[in-house]
């Protein structure tokens, strides 16, 4: 299974109604991810790592996640504040930085880490089960509920097959090379995985309409609304008000 490093914990965003946390979660990276105003992103970004706080992360793990992330945006800033047309702002040789370049890809850092811790402090804390369980009462497709819930059981199916292939291949004396027999090698290893992958998923399908099945998942237990929810709720809806009142503040 793929660890869920964050969803055990004692803490007050832990013990929250996942349903809130869902929608407060999706409304707070929608309103970041549309906003400009470094004033609003810098206080997206500290009412996410509030958020962090609140929930007794480990500084640790949340900080390995922003590094991988960081290292795609990384390249970013290698190509943007050369790419993008506007004030120049240094120089490196032959290529020319430029005010907007840097600018924007300021944006877009602020954003990704804004949005990123919010997402590991209010979803990453929910259970994988619980999460699809919530956003079936959320009305949310239910092909795209299952789909979830299957990547996740069935992932690591996956992961195990390949590895058991990839030990067959060095029993057999494979070594990789930069050459046409390992890239045909792969290019089978890959077939094969895609072929057993689909006949896993015709055989789990057929075992669950043998069992009843019929395209929905019913759960037993019933989410509570809590008075901390409520306050919880309220207070997050008001600082994603904020946050849009800084952004149309700096567009006026």
């Amino acid at each position: 299974m793929i660890e869920e490093q964050f969803s055990a914990g004692e803490s007050i965003v832990h013990g929250l109604d996942p349903r809130i946390k869902i929608i407060v979660a999706i409304l707070f990276s929608v309103v970041v991810a549309v906003s400009s105003s470094f004033l609003a992103l810098f206080t997206a970004l500290a009412v996410s790592l509030s958020l962090i706080v609140l929930a007794r992360l480990s500084a640790k793990a949340v900080f390995y996640r922003l590094l991988l992330v960081n290292g795609l945006i990384l390249f970013l800033w290698l190509l943007l504040p050369f790419t993008f047309k506007g004030e120049a702002l240094f120089t490196i040789g032959p290529l020319i930085g430029t005010r907007e370049g840097v600018l924007y890809a300021s944006q877009i850092t602020v954003k990704c880490n804004a949005i990123l811790l919010a997402m590991i402090a209010l979803v990453a804390t929910i259970p994988i089960f619980t999460l699809g369980h919530a956003m079936s009462q959320l009305h949310f497709p239910d092909k795209i509920i299952h789909l979830f819930l299957f990547t996740y059981r069935y992932i690591h199916v996956i992961f195990q097959e390949y590895h058991r292939l990839t030990n067959a291949m060095k029993i057999r004396g494979f070594i990789a090379r930069t050459n046409i027999h390992t890239y045909r090698s792969y290019a089978y290893l890959v077939g094969m995985l895609l072929v057993k992958s689909y006949d896993r998923a015709e055989r789990v399908y057929e075992a669950m309409l043998c069992r009843g099945f019929s395209g929905r998942y019913y759960a037993l237990s019933r989410f509570s609304i809590k008075t901390g929810d409520i306050l919880y709720l309220s207070l997050m809806l008001a600082a994603i008000l904020g946050l849009v009142v800084l952004q149309w503040s700096a567009i006026v």
